[in-house]
């Protein structure tokens, strides 16, 4: 019971702070820079049909430049946060409409857009515009050099769940015989300076193997004050790493960035504000008051939901690198390619004639491509084709696929039941789909 009162013990909240401005500086660099790379008219805009989270098919991206407006609000909301101008407001906006952003499109799913969604609801809780803010200096209410000593480990928590699943996620034979790390670092032959090197196989092998120690021990070495300096520079390299040679957008400086609640908040206030008071620590544990053991609860409940979800994969029939059933949202990283070839068998049961769509006479390439390795892309491209037909006065049409799909350098091997008309089946996102087929079925 100590312990869960030293939780609300106050802490100098420098960490806090110096995050809330790398954060917000991250998300701003994010979303404006989603318009100056082409991601927001090749993701949202140029698609004329978008495959959204299902069951939330209304959801579709703005037209036009409105789009692009969208995000510079977003990008705005990034300012807001990291200079705490209003900064509950801006935080508020930005976890709204990203969430959203990552609701409408699944094509370019990604592990940093679901983490930036849960730091968000951890920034929209915590006191992080307390100091260094134009709110601060406008407020006195929310004036603070400390705070609850469980807004800085949640995010410790958080981090330790991410790289523990990262590194028994790679615990197998796609990752560990290379296959992955080959095909990839092939394709960058050409990168200058590096590709040369990338081709080395003792470089392919550290990275392997590298990989799994990094995940598995990064955050113990953080943790542990003997080996937290060393341990921020071998993580600073990693992520750098990355970086440069995955192209993984903010998601290696969001790593670096959430280090800083490894160090004493009393090292971040001597590097970064010198100006700040220092905080005399209270030796009395405060006591549990209802609200406290509420908040406990839901905070118990998040985890364990953290937790679940990178092993709900064995609740499901079938290999998830392939059924994908349990494969979002687990923190499986890097890990593999998916190939194949998808095409869609479309009878008009009325006349009885048949003919044969392919994905990319209605996707774009992007799209057409991660749905041949997605039974759930499949699957809402023939509810799509079923309506579009339906439009057109084909009132009753028969849907089958014939899909196949190569993970990494294996065989390439059957996806979907051929025999089963998709247009007559209801998706079932708590429990395997039988018409999605393995290796291993």
């Amino acid at each position: 019971m100590n312990w869960l009162k030293t939780q609300f013990q106050p802490v100098d909240n420098s960490p806090l702070i110096l995050f809330r401005i790398c954060f917000g500086l991250l998300i701003f660099l994010e979303s404006f820079g989603a318009t100056l790379t082409g991601w927001v008219n090749t993701a949202l805009i140029e698609p004329t049909f978008n495959f959204t989270l299902i069951g939330l098919e209304w959801l579709q991206p703005l037209d036009g430049p409105w789009m692009y407006i969208y995000f510079y609000a977003m990008a705005l909301c990034g300012l807001m946060v990291m200079f705490g101008f209003y900064y509950k407001a801006g935080m508020a906006g930005f976890t709204i409409l990203w969430t959203l952003v990552y609701w409408m499109q699944k094509s370019h799913y990604n592990n940093h857009y679901y983490l930036l969604i849960l730091l968000c609801v951890f920034m929209l809780i915590v006191p992080a515009h307390a100091y260094a803010s134009y709110d601060s200096k406008r407020w006195n209410s929310v004036v603070s050099t400390t705070c609850p000593k469980w807004c800085i480990n949640i995010f410790i928590l958080q981090m330790w769940i991410v790289f523990t699943f990262a590194a028994l996620h790679k615990i197998y034979p796609g990752w560990l015989n290379g296959d992955f790390i080959g095909m990839n670092f092939k394709a960058k032959s050409d990168y200058w300076l590096i590709g040369e090197l990338l081709q080395k196989d003792w470089l392919q092998q550290m990275v392997i193997y590298g990989g799994i120690f990094f995940d598995g021990l990064i955050v113990y070495f953080l943790l542990w004050k003997k080996t937290r300096k060393a341990a921020f520079i071998i993580a600073a390299f990693f992520h750098l790493f990355n970086s440069a040679v995955f192209h993984i957008g903010i998601f290696p400086y969001l790593m670096i960035a959430l280090m800083v609640f490894f160090f004493e908040p009393e090292t971040i206030r001597r590097t970064f504000f010198r100006k700040k008071p220092i905080v005399q620590l209270q030796k009395n544990l405060p006591n549990l008051t209802p609200s406290c053991l509420v908040l406990v609860g839901i905070f118990g409940l998040y985890f364990a939901l953290q937790i679940y979800l990178p092993l709900r994969n064995h609740l499901y029939k079938g290999d998830v690198f392939y059924t994908e059933e349990g494969h979002r949202l687990s923190w499986r990283m890097m890990l593999r390619y998916k190939s194949g070839y998808t095409n869609y068998m479309i009878r008009d049961l009325a006349t009885d004639s048949t003919w044969t769509v392919k994905p990319i006479e209605f996707l774009t390439p992007k799209q057409s491509s991660s749905l041949s390795g997605h039974p759930d892309m499949i699957w809402q491209f023939a509810q799509y084709l079923e309506r579009e037909y339906q439009e057109q006065g084909i009132e009753d049409v028969e849907i089958k696929v014939e899909a196949f799909v190569r993970l990494n350098r294996d065989p390439m091997v059957r996806l979907i039941d051929p025999e089963v008309d998709l247009s007559q089946v209801r998706w079932q996102p708590l429990k395997h789909s039988p018409w999605i087929l393995s290796p291993n079925n």
